[in-house]
Protein backbone atom coordinates (compact mmCIF):
# COMPACT_ATOMS: atom_id res chain seq x y z
CA UNK A 1 0.00 0.00 0.00
CA UNK A 2 1.58 3.20 -0.78
CA UNK A 3 0.05 4.99 2.18
CA UNK A 4 2.32 7.73 4.81
CA UNK A 5 1.74 6.15 8.41
CA UNK A 6 1.33 9.79 9.45
CA UNK A 7 -1.71 10.29 7.25
CA UNK A 8 -3.51 7.76 7.94
CA UNK A 9 -6.44 6.86 9.70
CA UNK A 10 -4.73 5.78 12.85
CA UNK A 11 -7.15 5.29 15.71
CA UNK A 12 -11.14 3.99 15.46
CA UNK A 13 -12.09 6.96 16.96
CA UNK A 14 -11.68 8.13 12.96
CA UNK A 15 -14.25 7.09 10.28
CA UNK A 16 -12.03 7.75 7.36
CA UNK A 17 -10.00 5.51 5.83
CA UNK A 18 -7.26 6.27 3.16
CA UNK A 19 -8.30 7.17 0.03
CA UNK A 20 -4.83 5.71 -1.64
CA UNK A 21 -5.40 2.37 0.31
CA UNK A 22 -8.88 1.77 -1.42
CA UNK A 23 -7.56 2.90 -4.37
CA UNK A 24 -3.89 1.77 -4.90
CA UNK A 25 -3.62 -0.02 -7.83
CA UNK A 26 -3.27 -4.03 -8.04
CA UNK A 27 -3.57 -6.00 -10.98
CA UNK A 28 -5.64 -9.44 -11.75
CA UNK A 29 -3.26 -12.39 -11.05
CA UNK A 30 -3.65 -14.87 -13.99
CA UNK A 31 -3.62 -18.33 -12.78
CA UNK A 32 -3.76 -21.57 -14.49
CA UNK A 33 -6.88 -22.81 -16.08
CA UNK A 34 -7.60 -25.28 -13.09
CA UNK A 35 -7.86 -22.19 -11.08
CA UNK A 36 -10.31 -20.25 -13.64
CA UNK A 37 -13.49 -19.59 -13.11
CA UNK A 38 -16.04 -22.35 -15.10
CA UNK A 39 -19.80 -22.44 -16.41
CA UNK A 40 -21.88 -23.68 -13.99
CA UNK A 41 -24.57 -26.59 -14.04
CA UNK A 42 -28.13 -25.77 -14.37
CA UNK A 43 -28.24 -26.75 -10.47
CA UNK A 44 -26.17 -23.88 -9.60
CA UNK A 45 -26.91 -21.09 -11.87
CA UNK A 46 -28.70 -18.72 -9.01
CA UNK A 47 -25.99 -15.92 -10.14
CA UNK A 48 -24.19 -14.54 -13.29
CA UNK A 49 -21.11 -15.88 -14.34
CA UNK A 50 -19.20 -12.28 -12.73
CA UNK A 51 -20.55 -13.54 -9.41
CA UNK A 52 -20.00 -17.40 -9.65
CA UNK A 53 -17.27 -19.35 -8.13
CA UNK A 54 -16.92 -22.84 -9.62
CA UNK A 55 -13.41 -25.29 -9.10
CA UNK A 56 -12.84 -28.74 -9.13
CA UNK A 57 -10.08 -29.81 -7.10
CA UNK A 58 -7.74 -32.74 -7.81
CA UNK A 59 -9.27 -35.61 -5.75
CA UNK A 60 -12.72 -35.18 -8.01
CA UNK A 61 -14.69 -32.77 -6.00
CA UNK A 62 -16.00 -29.74 -6.94
CA UNK A 63 -17.70 -26.77 -5.25
CA UNK A 64 -19.83 -24.21 -6.56
CA UNK A 65 -21.17 -21.31 -5.00
CA UNK A 66 -21.96 -17.75 -5.62
CA UNK A 67 -20.72 -14.24 -3.96
CA UNK A 68 -21.59 -10.64 -3.59
CA UNK A 69 -20.71 -7.84 -1.21
CA UNK A 70 -22.26 -6.76 1.51
CA UNK A 71 -21.96 -2.71 2.88
CA UNK A 72 -21.48 -3.98 6.42
CA UNK A 73 -20.39 -7.99 6.34
CA UNK A 74 -18.22 -7.66 3.44
CA UNK A 75 -18.40 -10.89 1.38
CA UNK A 76 -21.35 -13.09 1.71
CA UNK A 77 -21.56 -16.89 -0.10
CA UNK A 78 -24.74 -18.09 -1.15
CA UNK A 79 -25.77 -21.14 -2.81
CA UNK A 80 -22.73 -23.35 -1.79
CA UNK A 81 -23.13 -26.69 -3.15
CA UNK A 82 -20.42 -29.74 -3.15
CA UNK A 83 -19.89 -32.76 -5.55
CA UNK A 84 -17.78 -35.43 -4.96
CA UNK A 85 -16.79 -37.93 -6.96
CA UNK A 86 -19.43 -40.77 -7.98
CA UNK A 87 -22.46 -38.13 -7.14
CA UNK A 88 -24.65 -37.87 -10.16
CA UNK A 89 -25.17 -33.98 -9.01
CA UNK A 90 -23.99 -31.33 -6.39
CA UNK A 91 -25.45 -31.55 -2.89
CA UNK A 92 -26.37 -27.55 -1.51
CA UNK A 93 -25.06 -27.16 1.79
CA UNK A 94 -25.67 -23.61 2.75
CA UNK A 95 -27.56 -20.53 1.78
CA UNK A 96 -25.14 -18.18 2.86
CA UNK A 97 -22.80 -18.03 5.10
CA UNK A 98 -20.48 -14.92 6.25
CA UNK A 99 -19.21 -13.29 9.20
CA UNK A 100 -21.80 -12.08 11.78
CA UNK A 101 -19.40 -9.67 14.11
CA UNK A 102 -15.92 -8.99 14.99
CA UNK A 103 -16.36 -7.33 18.88
CA UNK A 104 -13.36 -5.77 20.22
CA UNK A 105 -13.27 -4.53 23.98
CA UNK A 106 -10.28 -2.82 25.30
CA UNK A 107 -8.90 -4.21 28.62
CA UNK A 108 -9.24 -0.95 30.31
CA UNK A 109 -12.81 -0.51 29.39
CA UNK A 110 -12.00 2.73 27.61
CA UNK A 111 -13.03 1.77 23.91
CA UNK A 112 -15.01 -1.41 22.66
CA UNK A 113 -15.88 -1.85 19.09
CA UNK A 114 -18.18 -3.59 16.67
CA UNK A 115 -16.18 -3.77 13.42
CA UNK A 116 -18.42 -4.86 10.89
CA UNK A 117 -21.94 -2.57 12.07
CA UNK A 118 -19.69 0.39 13.58
CA UNK A 119 -16.79 0.67 12.22
CA UNK A 120 -17.06 0.75 8.10
CA UNK A 121 -14.99 -2.94 7.76
CA UNK A 122 -16.64 -3.55 4.89
CA UNK A 123 -15.78 0.08 3.28
CA UNK A 124 -12.29 -0.87 4.04
CA UNK A 125 -11.27 -3.80 1.33
CA UNK A 126 -8.52 -3.56 -0.07
CA UNK A 127 -6.85 -4.43 -3.68
CA UNK A 128 -4.84 -7.63 -3.53
CA UNK A 129 -1.36 -8.13 -5.08
CA UNK A 130 -1.13 -11.27 -8.02
CA UNK A 131 1.77 -12.53 -5.35
CA UNK A 132 -0.91 -12.61 -2.46
CA UNK A 133 -3.59 -14.66 -4.50
CA UNK A 134 -0.41 -17.16 -5.93
CA UNK A 135 -2.15 -19.32 -9.00
CA UNK A 136 -5.47 -17.76 -8.53
CA UNK A 137 -7.49 -14.96 -9.63
CA UNK A 138 -7.88 -11.64 -8.25
CA UNK A 139 -11.74 -10.21 -8.91
CA UNK A 140 -12.80 -6.72 -8.71
CA UNK A 141 -15.65 -6.11 -6.31
CA UNK A 142 -17.91 -3.09 -5.92
CA UNK A 143 -17.65 -1.84 -2.57
CA UNK A 144 -21.44 -0.22 -1.87
CA UNK A 145 -21.31 2.85 0.26
CA UNK A 146 -17.61 4.15 -0.33
CA UNK A 147 -17.32 7.54 0.00
CA UNK A 148 -18.06 9.57 -2.94
CA UNK A 149 -14.25 10.56 -3.80
CA UNK A 150 -13.15 6.87 -3.80
CA UNK A 151 -13.03 4.54 -6.11
CA UNK A 152 -15.34 1.59 -5.58
CA UNK A 153 -13.93 -0.57 -8.04
CA UNK A 154 -11.25 -2.70 -5.58
CA UNK A 155 -9.43 -5.93 -6.80
CA UNK A 156 -9.90 -7.55 -3.41
CA UNK A 157 -11.23 -10.70 -3.78
CA UNK A 158 -8.82 -14.17 -4.47
CA UNK A 159 -9.84 -17.40 -5.45
CA UNK A 160 -7.05 -19.96 -5.79
CA UNK A 161 -6.47 -23.51 -4.61
CA UNK A 162 -3.78 -24.99 -2.26
CA UNK A 163 -2.82 -28.28 -0.96
CA UNK A 164 -3.22 -28.80 2.62
CA UNK A 165 -1.08 -32.21 3.00
CA UNK A 166 -2.07 -35.69 3.50
CA UNK A 167 -5.92 -36.11 2.50
CA UNK A 168 -5.20 -39.97 4.30
CA UNK A 169 -2.90 -42.76 4.05
CA UNK A 170 -3.35 -46.75 4.52
CA UNK A 171 -1.13 -49.06 4.76
CA UNK A 172 -2.38 -52.23 2.42
CA UNK A 173 -2.91 -55.83 3.26
CA UNK A 174 0.80 -56.12 1.33
CA UNK A 175 4.03 -54.41 2.69
CA UNK A 176 4.56 -52.99 -0.85
CA UNK A 177 1.21 -51.20 -0.66
CA UNK A 178 0.26 -48.16 0.25
CA UNK A 179 -2.67 -45.80 -0.63
CA UNK A 180 -2.28 -42.32 0.50
CA UNK A 181 -3.61 -39.06 -1.19
CA UNK A 182 -2.78 -35.51 -1.12
CA UNK A 183 -5.58 -33.20 -0.10
CA UNK A 184 -6.34 -29.91 -1.89
CA UNK A 185 -8.74 -26.88 -1.06
CA UNK A 186 -10.27 -24.44 -2.76
CA UNK A 187 -9.51 -20.31 -1.05
CA UNK A 188 -11.56 -17.79 -1.12
CA UNK A 189 -10.52 -14.77 0.97
CA UNK A 190 -10.36 -10.85 1.28
CA UNK A 191 -7.83 -8.39 3.26
CA UNK A 192 -10.35 -5.24 4.92
CA UNK A 193 -8.88 -2.93 7.07
CA UNK A 194 -10.04 -1.63 9.80
CA UNK A 195 -8.47 1.69 11.78
CA UNK A 196 -4.65 -0.17 12.23
CA UNK A 197 -5.57 -3.60 11.75
CA UNK A 198 -5.85 -5.95 8.90
CA UNK A 199 -8.24 -8.91 9.04
CA UNK A 200 -8.15 -11.31 6.32
CA UNK A 201 -11.45 -13.34 6.06
CA UNK A 202 -10.68 -16.59 4.79
CA UNK A 203 -13.21 -19.59 3.68
CA UNK A 204 -11.63 -23.50 2.62
CA UNK A 205 -13.46 -26.01 0.78
CA UNK A 206 -11.72 -29.23 0.95
CA UNK A 207 -12.15 -31.75 -1.37
CA UNK A 208 -13.28 -34.06 1.56
CA UNK A 209 -16.46 -32.15 2.31
CA UNK A 210 -15.22 -30.13 5.11
CA UNK A 211 -15.37 -26.06 5.43
CA UNK A 212 -12.96 -24.30 7.26
CA UNK A 213 -13.86 -20.80 8.39
CA UNK A 214 -10.91 -18.25 9.66
CA UNK A 215 -10.04 -14.88 10.32
CA UNK A 216 -6.66 -13.41 10.80
CA UNK A 217 -6.01 -10.40 12.17
CA UNK A 218 -2.84 -8.78 11.47
CA UNK A 219 -1.60 -4.94 10.27
CA UNK A 220 -0.07 -2.84 13.03
CA UNK A 221 -0.46 -2.21 16.09
CA UNK A 222 -1.69 1.26 17.55
CA UNK A 223 0.71 2.96 19.06
CA UNK A 224 -1.97 6.00 20.62
CA UNK A 225 -2.74 2.34 22.41
CA UNK A 226 0.28 2.37 24.08
CA UNK A 227 1.70 3.11 27.44
CA UNK A 228 -1.46 1.82 29.23
CA UNK A 229 -1.08 3.28 32.70
CA UNK A 230 -3.01 0.90 34.90
CA UNK A 231 -0.86 -2.37 34.58
CA UNK A 232 -3.62 -3.65 31.52
CA UNK A 233 -0.50 -3.30 29.01
CA UNK A 234 2.83 -5.08 27.70
CA UNK A 235 5.53 -3.16 26.87
CA UNK A 236 6.98 -3.79 23.13
CA UNK A 237 9.68 -0.75 23.84
CA UNK A 238 13.02 -0.63 25.44
CA UNK A 239 12.15 -1.51 29.57
CA UNK A 240 9.12 -0.71 30.80
CA UNK A 241 8.47 1.61 27.32
CA UNK A 242 5.28 1.43 24.99
CA UNK A 243 2.81 -0.68 26.95
CA UNK A 244 0.16 -2.05 24.28
CA UNK A 245 -3.11 -2.14 25.93
CA UNK A 246 -4.62 -5.81 26.10
CA UNK A 247 -7.71 -6.31 24.13
CA UNK A 248 -10.47 -9.05 22.82
CA UNK A 249 -11.02 -9.83 19.50
CA UNK A 250 -14.66 -11.84 19.58
CA UNK A 251 -15.69 -12.94 15.84
CA UNK A 252 -18.68 -14.30 14.97
CA UNK A 253 -19.49 -16.33 11.92
CA UNK A 254 -23.41 -16.49 10.85
CA UNK A 255 -24.74 -20.07 8.45
CA UNK A 256 -27.77 -20.67 6.94
CA UNK A 257 -27.66 -24.11 6.22
CA UNK A 258 -29.73 -25.48 3.15
CA UNK A 259 -29.06 -29.39 3.53
CA UNK A 260 -30.10 -30.88 0.53
CA UNK A 261 -31.86 -27.99 -1.27
CA UNK A 262 -33.84 -27.37 1.75
CA UNK A 263 -33.84 -24.53 4.83
CA UNK A 264 -35.99 -27.16 6.98
CA UNK A 265 -33.01 -28.88 9.04
CA UNK A 266 -32.75 -30.17 12.15
CA UNK A 267 -30.45 -29.53 14.64
CA UNK A 268 -29.01 -32.01 16.98
CA UNK A 269 -27.09 -32.20 20.10
CA UNK A 270 -24.66 -35.00 21.48
CA UNK A 271 -23.64 -35.55 24.97
CA UNK A 272 -21.37 -38.51 26.02
CA UNK A 273 -20.44 -39.53 29.75
CA UNK A 274 -17.84 -41.62 30.73
CA UNK A 275 -18.17 -43.80 33.53
CA UNK A 276 -15.21 -45.77 35.67
CA UNK A 277 -15.15 -49.52 35.43
CA UNK A 278 -17.05 -51.62 37.87
CA UNK A 279 -15.81 -55.10 38.62
CA UNK A 280 -15.95 -57.68 35.46
CA UNK A 281 -15.22 -54.60 33.34
CA UNK A 282 -11.19 -54.16 31.72
CA UNK A 283 -12.04 -50.05 30.82
CA UNK A 284 -14.42 -47.24 31.76
CA UNK A 285 -17.73 -47.65 29.39
CA UNK A 286 -19.05 -44.21 27.43
CA UNK A 287 -22.32 -43.35 27.03
CA UNK A 288 -23.75 -40.87 24.40
CA UNK A 289 -27.02 -39.01 24.10
CA UNK A 290 -29.10 -37.24 21.83
CA UNK A 291 -31.14 -34.57 22.06
CA UNK A 292 -33.19 -33.04 19.24
CA UNK A 293 -32.86 -29.29 19.77
CA UNK A 294 -36.45 -28.49 18.78
CA UNK A 295 -36.81 -24.53 19.97
CA UNK A 296 -34.10 -21.80 19.94
CA UNK A 297 -30.35 -22.75 22.06
CA UNK A 298 -27.88 -20.54 23.39
CA UNK A 299 -25.21 -22.77 24.21
CA UNK A 300 -21.72 -23.98 25.02
CA UNK A 301 -18.94 -26.15 24.15
CA UNK A 302 -17.81 -28.88 26.67
CA UNK A 303 -15.82 -31.82 26.45
CA UNK A 304 -17.58 -34.74 24.93
CA UNK A 305 -20.51 -32.50 23.38
CA UNK A 306 -21.16 -31.87 19.69
CA UNK A 307 -24.15 -30.07 17.38
CA UNK A 308 -24.84 -31.61 14.22
CA UNK A 309 -27.26 -30.12 11.13
CA UNK A 310 -29.20 -32.38 9.61
CA UNK A 311 -31.10 -32.78 6.56
CA UNK A 312 -34.68 -32.74 6.42
CA UNK A 313 -34.99 -34.20 3.03
CA UNK A 314 -31.78 -36.03 2.12
CA UNK A 315 -30.04 -39.69 2.53
CA UNK A 316 -26.54 -40.79 1.14
CA UNK A 317 -26.17 -43.78 -0.42
CA UNK A 318 -26.77 -46.21 2.41
CA UNK A 319 -29.83 -44.79 3.64
CA UNK A 320 -28.47 -42.26 6.38
CA UNK A 321 -29.81 -39.16 6.82
CA UNK A 322 -27.35 -36.49 5.42
CA UNK A 323 -25.51 -33.91 7.95
CA UNK A 324 -23.00 -31.71 9.02
CA UNK A 325 -21.06 -31.47 12.06
CA UNK A 326 -20.13 -27.94 13.89
CA UNK A 327 -16.22 -27.91 14.89
CA UNK A 328 -15.26 -25.44 17.73
CA UNK A 329 -11.94 -23.80 17.34
CA UNK A 330 -9.51 -22.54 20.01
CA UNK A 331 -11.45 -19.91 21.73
CA UNK A 332 -11.00 -18.02 24.66
CA UNK A 333 -14.74 -17.30 25.83
CA UNK A 334 -15.37 -13.25 26.70
CA UNK A 335 -17.64 -13.00 29.61
CA UNK A 336 -17.72 -9.10 29.29
CA UNK A 337 -20.89 -9.00 27.71
CA UNK A 338 -24.21 -11.27 27.58
CA UNK A 339 -23.65 -11.94 23.62
CA UNK A 340 -20.23 -13.28 24.66
CA UNK A 341 -20.89 -15.46 27.05
CA UNK A 342 -22.14 -18.56 24.96
CA UNK A 343 -19.86 -19.97 22.39
CA UNK A 344 -22.80 -21.02 20.20
CA UNK A 345 -26.50 -20.02 18.97
CA UNK A 346 -29.12 -21.70 16.76
CA UNK A 347 -32.15 -19.50 15.88
CA UNK A 348 -35.14 -19.02 13.85
CA UNK A 349 -34.26 -17.25 10.41
CA UNK A 350 -35.23 -14.00 10.50
CA UNK A 351 -34.22 -11.56 7.88
CA UNK A 352 -33.62 -8.85 10.02
CA UNK A 353 -31.39 -10.65 12.58
CA UNK A 354 -28.32 -9.90 10.29
CA UNK A 355 -25.30 -9.25 13.22
CA UNK A 356 -24.99 -11.17 16.67
CA UNK A 357 -24.26 -7.09 18.73
CA UNK A 358 -25.35 -3.58 17.71
CA UNK A 359 -27.57 -5.06 15.05
CA UNK A 360 -29.20 -2.59 12.60
CA UNK A 361 -31.87 -4.08 11.18
CA UNK A 362 -34.31 -3.02 13.58
CA UNK A 363 -35.03 -6.69 15.30
CA UNK A 364 -36.61 -7.39 18.75
CA UNK A 365 -33.26 -6.45 19.99
CA UNK A 366 -29.79 -5.64 18.91
CA UNK A 367 -27.52 -8.88 19.60
CA UNK A 368 -28.44 -12.46 18.89
CA UNK A 369 -28.51 -13.71 22.67
CA UNK A 370 -31.92 -11.81 22.98
CA UNK A 371 -33.22 -13.18 19.71
CA UNK A 372 -33.05 -16.60 21.70
CA UNK A 373 -36.41 -16.74 23.03
CA UNK A 374 -38.45 -19.94 22.54
CA UNK A 375 -39.48 -19.77 18.98
CA UNK A 376 -39.67 -23.80 17.41
CA UNK A 377 -36.94 -24.04 14.67
CA UNK A 378 -38.00 -24.68 11.83
CA UNK A 379 -35.46 -22.74 9.24
CA UNK A 380 -32.33 -22.90 12.25
CA UNK A 381 -29.47 -20.24 11.61
CA UNK A 382 -26.51 -20.96 13.44
CA UNK A 383 -24.05 -18.72 14.88
CA UNK A 384 -20.58 -19.42 16.28
CA UNK A 385 -18.34 -17.29 18.82
CA UNK A 386 -15.02 -17.61 18.69
CA UNK A 387 -12.80 -14.95 21.45
CA UNK A 388 -9.06 -14.31 21.11
CA UNK A 389 -7.53 -12.29 24.14
CA UNK A 390 -4.42 -10.43 22.38
CA UNK A 391 -2.05 -9.84 24.88
CA UNK A 392 0.78 -8.19 22.58
CA UNK A 393 4.12 -8.86 22.23
CA UNK A 394 7.25 -7.54 21.44
CA UNK A 395 7.31 -9.65 17.88
CA UNK A 396 3.72 -7.85 17.16
CA UNK A 397 6.41 -5.38 15.25
CA UNK A 398 6.32 -4.90 12.62
CA UNK A 399 4.12 -5.84 10.49
CA UNK A 400 2.22 -8.04 12.99
CA UNK A 401 2.03 -11.49 12.10
CA UNK A 402 -0.95 -13.01 11.57
CA UNK A 403 -3.23 -14.95 14.38
CA UNK A 404 -5.80 -17.03 13.26
CA UNK A 405 -8.88 -18.13 15.03
CA UNK A 406 -12.04 -20.07 13.75
CA UNK A 407 -13.72 -22.97 13.34
CA UNK A 408 -14.80 -25.89 10.97
CA UNK A 409 -18.11 -27.57 9.40
CA UNK A 410 -17.31 -30.86 8.78
CA UNK A 411 -19.59 -33.34 6.37
CA UNK A 412 -21.57 -36.44 8.49
CA UNK A 413 -23.08 -38.97 6.53
CA UNK A 414 -23.15 -36.65 3.20
CA UNK A 415 -21.52 -39.50 0.99
CA UNK A 416 -21.52 -43.76 1.77
CA UNK A 417 -17.66 -43.56 2.29
CA UNK A 418 -14.98 -41.14 2.08
CA UNK A 419 -15.47 -39.19 -0.71
CA UNK A 420 -11.86 -39.32 -1.81
CA UNK A 421 -11.52 -43.55 -1.63
CA UNK A 422 -9.94 -45.08 -4.30
CA UNK A 423 -11.43 -47.13 -6.99
CA UNK A 424 -9.69 -50.93 -5.25
CA UNK A 425 -11.08 -50.04 -2.39
CA UNK A 426 -14.51 -48.69 -3.05
CA UNK A 427 -16.18 -52.15 -2.42
CA UNK A 428 -15.45 -52.25 1.58
CA UNK A 429 -18.65 -50.10 2.51
CA UNK A 430 -19.18 -51.66 5.66
CA UNK A 431 -17.87 -55.01 4.31
CA UNK A 432 -14.53 -56.65 5.22
CA UNK A 433 -14.85 -59.50 2.64
CA UNK A 434 -15.74 -58.52 -0.97
CA UNK A 435 -16.63 -62.15 -1.52
CA UNK A 436 -19.92 -60.94 0.64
Amino acid sequence: MHVNRITRARTRAAVGLSVAALAAGATTGAGPAAAQPKAAVAAAAECSADYRIEQQLAGGTTWRMCWRYDNKAGLVLENISYQPKGEAQPIKVLNSARLGQIHVPYDDGKQEFDDLTGYNFAQGLMNLAPGECPGGTIRTVKVPDLWTSQNPNVKGLCTTTRSRGHAYRMQGDAANKVYQAQGTDLLVYTANQVGWYEYMTEWRFQDDGTVNMNVGATGSLSYEDYDAGDGRGWPIGKGAKSKATSHSHNVFWRLDFALDGSSKNTVEQYDSTVTAPVRGQQAPTTSTTRTKVTKELAADTKNYRWWRVVSATGKNKDGHARSYEIVPGVTTKYPGRSFTKRDLYFTQYNNCELFASNNPGGCNGTSVDKWVNGQTLTHPVTWMNVGFHHIARDEDQQPMPIHWQGFSIAPRDVTAMNPLTPADLAWQNGEWDPRS
